[in-house]
């Protein structure tokens, strides 16, 4: 199970162009709990050019398709990496800036 959850972070980081998704991963990793909208601001303070809703669109594929991420609902919806995949991320995050 955990090799096809590798495999899967694998191909999603080897299609970060411009770094984004590895840092969206990396601010993940601070084991917290964020809003889209934290983690758009945090994403824009280190100069990423995206909108809101392309940090939902990328937080949702993280959710859905990495299987990484647990969804705490409410007013407003707040994100956070399962623990038991943090090792694996920070991994592979730390291969991909090789």
């Amino acid at each position: 199970m955990n090799g096809e959850v590798e495999n899967r972070i694998r191909k999603y980081l080897e299609r970060d162009k411009n770094g984004i998704r590895k840092e969206l991963l990396r601010t993940l990793l601070e084991d917290r709990k964020f809003t889209t909208e934290e983690i758009h601001r945090i994403l824009a303070e280190k100069g990423y050019s995206i909108n809101p809703r392309g940090v939902s669109a990328m937080v949702g594929l993280i959710s859905a398709r990495l299987g990484v991420l647990k969804t705490e609902l409410g007013e407003k919806n707040r994100y956070y990496l399962k623990r038991e995949y943090a090792d694996l991320v920070r991994r592979l995050i730390e291969e991909y800036e090789k």
